[in-house]
């Protein structure tokens, strides 16, 4: 929540287009797909880290289960989590 308050004050907040731009870094097949790993380690040690318990929370909330190679959508990742943002208690 401290996070969310943080954003919302700040002018430039980024947008859609902005995250997926970032989550392209991860693409390397430019498929638009990443490994679920990645995403979760980006959001455990980089900027304004998560827990644990946190991550799973927002990928419960915000993501499809991984195929079988470990890949997921980040397209469709990031559109559910500027819909309803996930507030941490």
């Amino acid at each position: 929540l401290p996070i969310y308050s943080q954003v919302k004050k700040e002018k430039e907040q980024g947008c859609y287009e902005d995250f997926i731009e970032c989550l392209k870094l991860y693409d390397k097949e430019e498929n638009g797909q990443m490994l679920l790993a990645e995403l979760q380690h980006a959001l455990l040690s980089l900027g304004e880290c998560l827990d644990d318990e946190q991550v799973e929370n927002l990928f419960a909330d915000c993501m499809d289960p991984e195929d079988d190679e470990g890949m997921i959508p980040y397209s469709q990742f990031i559109q559910r989590l500027m819909s309803d943002p996930v507030v941490f208690d």
